[in-house]
């Protein structure tokens, strides 16, 4: 599941991803992706932090309560404070610094799959 709030952002890594083999579900309203998460459904989250109405560490601990496994990755085109940080610190180690291509995504995402 990728979540970013720039619809240009979700259309390029969802085709490019897909292209690779990967099914991909894309939302650009965190809302609507937690209305439509379920537990169980997805490998890996691939977050953007700064979302309008809940930001992407917000997203992920609302998901983390429905499916315990789940797995993110986070998305941002911004330097990332350690305060933003402290919630997830422990347990996410994926971050990805906005432009990456596709090919150096795909790399990122399966060595946190494997």
């Amino acid at each position: 599941m990728i979540v970013d709030d720039e619809p240009d952002i979700t259309s390029a890594f969802k085709m490019g991803l897909e292209r690779s083999g990967f099914q991909v579900d894309a939302y650009n309203n965190p809302q609507q992706a937690l209305a439509e998460f379920r537990p169980g459904k997805y490998d890996l989250l691939l977050l953007d932090i700064r979302m309008p109405g809940m930001n992407g560490f917000e997203l992920y601990q609302e998901m983390k309560n429905i499916d315990v496994n789940i797995k993110a990755c986070f998305l941002t085109a911004f330097e990332t404070y350690r305060r933003e940080l402290t919630p997830v610190l422990d347990e996410v180690k994926c971050f990805v610094k906005k432009p990456i291509t596709i090919g150096d995504l795909i790399k990122k995402l399966n060595a946190i799959l494997s």
